[in-house]
């Protein structure tokens, strides 16, 4: 086949696996023996089975090797970690062919190559005619129009070439693609095939024939059409070996024409190659008006007549340095996992093996660097290079023929042009891709910056589907409306380059539509358009509305995301015509309290769980004011999830509202504690210990104010008795507050005088609040109930040092000492840490507003699983909070709908047995005590809890889950989990699919 040779040159050694002898576990003289004796009396080994080696005491501690030494020192250099260079090499082994597959797909593509050769000829006829076509195949193109001038005959290719990622030992599993081009005879082509898609159309009959004779060889178990990349006007032929081997690899057949067929100065993309008057139909007009130009168009060209030239590049600078390889391997896998490789105009694993040959070239990258290295220089390069903005070229010739980096920037979104200076091998990648791929590139680079111990799973180990990386997604459904889109839009231009694919025609202006409009709700808007499927040589190619769902992500900024004001220009600034323009009938005049008056656009929300929505009322609103895309083709997936913490039906509140009422009047009343006059001791803190102040309570309470008519008055007791012949009053949760008070000597030092003493204190405060602040008041020996705006306080008064007292236990000899009891555990927790706990997390929703949802519905998740007896609240508040303080690879969730799936994800994919969970509340501890803790958590890992939680608080006990969960419910949760979240997902992503997300991932198992 040619340049098979070159692929066995091209291949690492591989030797056998290392295996890494067991350090002797005894050491004295007894252990020795011990040892010695075991050995003697067990059976001999079995034949194969590896077993430890007894190493002298001279080879125990014998100087280390020049081959050792030149491993650490390596280590130490390439990696910033032995452990990172052990978990890149075993994920290369694991990504990597192995030499076996190797042999046996090199056998199949000599196979290829002999039946290739083989095929028969066919005699020229017209370009229109095919009635020479067998009826079991048809043409893997669209053929509109159908006319076109030009003839066809079918020759055995001039040359069969294994081309890409295989030769060059980049390629990873588990999808290995085998890219091998078929150069035409001339005697095909002719000088204009370039012009009216001539070439594309040759180039498909040219498949289909070779089509219908490798279907009848009994080798292929399966012979097949795609899309090359996504493109339609590119088909490639896949040839599957038949048998055991079918899944092993997929060979992609691709014609391209003779080197140097196509002149590169007519393909510049300045210049027109379809003609209007033929794509339109219509006659050519004689106003002598120039043709638009179609860069895309002369791109998909291009591509063909520089397969070889780009792998002959590429070998040269990969084939001497396996750290490059690895570089190359590495980043693809990290592009795999963000999906940024999918579908049409991802950002390929062939275009980060380019990128690494132009850092080469600029000496950003060297050939000696390792794998990990490569991995960090190209991210950062990507991180802080906008190629939308600043292109870049790997040629370095100064010919004043060749086309200037501004007419690409002109012409395409993302600019990167390849050693010829002729061909943009970015021409695909939208800008709104490229941006997708730098903000993942930042994030990852301040990752690994980090040093994170979890930083190269989290890195390369953790994949990020959209629904789970962005807050809001929507799906355009049916793509056929997007042709509407472009006839309003005015994008003829655009459909003639794409070749009447309306859906890459409307894209670009979509987004921008979409990014002008969100403004500053929005971080980052992305898109995914999946592969369009492989199909049956005997079906015709799938139409453009039938390539799947256009899905859109939103990434939102907290902090503009519930504004229900666009504030426009001033009414007599020029801008306000464009501003109108714009929102159309939504904008309108506006006197402000400044006394401005400007144009403005008010968004209807009443709600929290509505003004998060807004965004779904801009897309829709634009979509069909500029794109005559209707609302009924926009599936906005934005709060789904919010029908489950919602309290009563007739309101579409998600309890926001009042958490916040319970929160300022918990505010108000810690005001009027402070401000009490005559109690002994001053109060020296008021601390909420509350899931509602700390607003993570499912279902909050509302204010109730008691109707007295449905009572009867006990004057004697100064209480209400509920009538008989009323409704049942309504519950009202107590929502409890420890009331800090001042220390002082004249404190007794036995517990039980201490207890009569708060005792006291309650009556007294009771006393004081009804006094002062006409507050309705319950005092108890424990705690004072206050009835405050319809809310109900617990107030608990706390002294400062008695769990202190509780903890003191006295010896028969008299000797005092300090010991945990049980008592001193509960009040400690229940008047220090969990107040300090509630703080906290009070702080965290200040910061994340969406930290509040996300809580709740875990909780609701997890209670509807009949497992909430098992955890704590404040445990599960703690996972929730984690999402927000670690969200690494992700960004902090902005709607709860993504933070809940983040959840689900977390509980069923964290280690629970060999690691705790750092909840780095206000970020207090530092990387060395974590690590710290790491350690002293695997020495006492047996005296701990089935689930560890670290906070700064709590950093060796792990309070909130020393009473469960058991480690049955931990692993029922984790099932659980697992089994929830891809079927939700599925449901999310799928705008088809049943609207009831309440549905049980089992028939024994209910999701919510």
């Amino acid at each position: 086949m040619g340049p098979a040779p070159a692929g066995e040159q091209l291949r690492g050694a591989t030797g056998e696996p290392e295996v890494m002898e067991p350090a002797l576990e005894g050491t004295g003289k007894e252990g020795k023996k011990a040892s010695s004796r075991k050995r003697t009396l067990a059976e001999p080994p079995a034949k194969g089975l590896l077993q430890p080696v007894k190493l002298s005491r001279a080879e125990l501690y014998k100087e280390p090797t020049n081959e050792e030494l030149n491993r650490l020192r390596e280590t130490e250099i390439l990696f910033h970690s032995s452990l990172l260079r052990l978990q890149v090499e075993e994920l290369l082994k694991e990504v990597r062919l192995s030499e076996k597959k190797k042999d046996r797909i090199d056998a199949f593509l000599r196979e290829v190559n002999q039946r290739v050769v083989r095929v028969p000829s066919v005699p020229e006829t017209e370009l229109t005619d095919q009635a020479w076509l067998p009826a079991g195949v048809r043409v893997p193109l669209h053929q509109v129009p159908y006319a076109v001038k030009g003839c066809f005959r079918f020759l055995p290719p001039a040359q069969v070439t294994v081309v890409g990622s295989y030769l060059l030992g980049t390629c990873i599993r588990p999808d290995i693609n085998v890219d091998v081009a078929l150069t035409m005879p001339r005697e095909i082509l002719q000088d204009k095939d370039g012009l009216n898609q001539r070439y594309f159309r040759k180039r498909a009959l040219y498949l289909a024939h070779l089509a219908h004779h490798l279907a009848q060889d009994p080798l292929f178990g399966s012979v097949c059409f795609s899309y090359t990349n996504g493109c339609h006007l590119k088909p490639s032929l896949l040839l599957r070996p038949r048998g055991k081997d079918e899944r092993l690899v997929t060979v992609r057949l691709h014609p391209c024409p003779p080197p140097d067929f196509f002149r590169p100065c007519r393909l510049l993309p300045t210049k027109n190659n379809v003609r209007s008057a033929w794509y339109r139909g219509q006659s050519p007009a004689g106003d002598g008006s120039p043709e638009p130009p179609t860069p895309r168009y002369n791109t998909w060209v291009l591509q063909d007549t520089v397969l070889e030239s780009h792998l002959q590049l590429l070998s040269t600078i990969l084939s001497s340095a396996q750290g490059l390889k690895d570089g190359v391997a590495l980043l693809k896998v990290w592009l795999r996992q963000r999906e940024l490789d999918k579908g049409h105009g991802g950002f390929t694993g062939f275009l980060v093996s380019m990128l690494v040959v132009f850092l080469v070239s600029t000496r950003k990258i060297h050939t000696t660097m390792s794998g990990y290295q490569v991995l960090r220089s190209v991210l950062q390069f990507l991180a802080t290079t906008d190629l939308t903005v600043n292109g870049i070229s790997l040629c370095l010739s100064s010919d004043p023929s060749l086309p200037a980096l501004a007419d690409f920037h002109q012409a395409f979104s993302v600019v990167f042009l390849d050693s010829s200076g002729h061909l943009n091998l970015c021409a695909d990648v939208t800008a709104s891709t490229y941006h997708q791929v730098q903000h993942e590139a930042r994030l990852s680079m301040m990752l690994l910056d980090s040093r994170a111990d979890d930083g190269f799973h989290l890195l390369l180990m953790t994949p990020k589907p959209m629904i789970r990386a962005f807050d809001h997604v929507l799906h355009l459904r049916p793509l056929s409306h997007l042709q509407a889109a472009c006839h309003r839009l005015k994008l003829w231009p655009e459909l003639q380059d794409n070749g009447g694919d309306y859906v890459s025609a409307a894209l670009g202006p979509l987004t921008t539509l979409l990014e002008q409009g969100l403004g500053a709700r929005l971080n980052l808007l992305a898109h995914s358009r999946p592969p369009v499927p492989e199909w049956d040589i005997s079906q015709d190619p799938p139409k453009h509305k039938d390539s799947g769902t256009l899905t859109l992500g939103l990434l939102l900024r907290p902090e503009g995301l519930t504004s229900v004001l666009e504030l426009g220009p001033e009414a007599d600034q020029p801008e306000a015509a464009k501003f109108r323009q714009f929102w159309g009938s939504r904008s309108e005049l506006r006197r402000f309290q400044d006394g401005a008056i400007r144009e403005a656009v008010v968004w209807e929300a009443a709600s929290m769980s509505q003004k998060r929505l807004i965004p779904h009322q801009v897309v829709t609103h634009l979509l069909a004011l500029h794109a005559d895309i209707p609302e009924t083709c926009v599936h906005y997936v934005g709060a789904p999830l919010d029908a489950l913490i919602q309290g009563l039906k007739e309101t579409s509140s998600t309890g926001e509202e009042a958490l916040v009422a319970a929160v300022r009047c918990y505010d108000d009343l810690s005001r009027l504690l402070w401000g009490l006059e005559g109690l002994p001791l001053t109060v020296s803190a008021v601390q909420g210990a509350h899931p509602v102040l700390r607003y993570t309570e499912v279902f909050p309470p509302t204010p109730v104010r008691p109707a007295f008519s449905f009572y009867e008055p006990l004057r004697e007791r100064s209480s209400l008795l509920p009538r008989l012949d009323k409704p049942c009053p309504a519950y009202v949760e107590p929502m409890t507050v420890v009331c800090h008070l001042e220390g002082s000597g004249q404190w007794p030092q036995d517990a039980e005088a201490v207890q009569r003493v708060r005792a006291a204190f309650q009556l007294r405060l009771a006393e004081l609040l009804t006094q002062q602040h006409g507050l309705q008041c319950r005092a108890t020996a424990t705690h004072t109930d206050v009835l405050k705006d319809g809310f109900v306080f617990r107030i608990r008064v706390a002294y400062q040092r008695e769990p202190q007292i509780l903890k003191e236990v006295q010896s028969p000899e008299g000797m005092i000492s300090l010991r945990d009891t049980a008592a001193s555990l509960r009040l400690e927790r229940d008047t220090r840490q969990l107040p300090l706990l509630t703080s906290a997390l009070h702080g965290l929703q200040q910061q994340h507003p969406a930290f509040s949802g996300v809580a709740r519905l875990a909780k609701r998740w997890v209670r509807a699983q009949l497992l909430g007896e098992g955890f704590a609240d404040e445990s599960l508040d703690l996972v929730a909070a984690a999402l927000f303080l670690h969200p690494e690879p992700f960004t902090p969730p902005s709607s709860p709908q993504v933070g809940f799936l983040r959840f689900l994800f977390l509980v069923s994919t964290f280690d629970w047995k060999n690691n705790p969970l750092f909840v780095n509340l206000n970020n207090e501890l530092t990387v060395e005590e974590q690590v710290e803790i790491r350690s002293g958590f695997l020495a006492a890992r047996a005296q701990l809890p089935v689930m560890v939680i670290v906070t700064p608080q709590d950093r060796k006990n792990s309070v909130w889950t020393q009473d469960g969960p058991s480690a049955q419910i931990l692993q029922q949760l984790v099932v659980l989990a697992a089994e929830a979240l891809p079927m939700l997902e599925k449901q999310l992503m799928d705008p088809r699919g049943p609207g009831d997300i309440r549905m049980g991932p089992s028939e024994n198992v209910a999701l919510l």
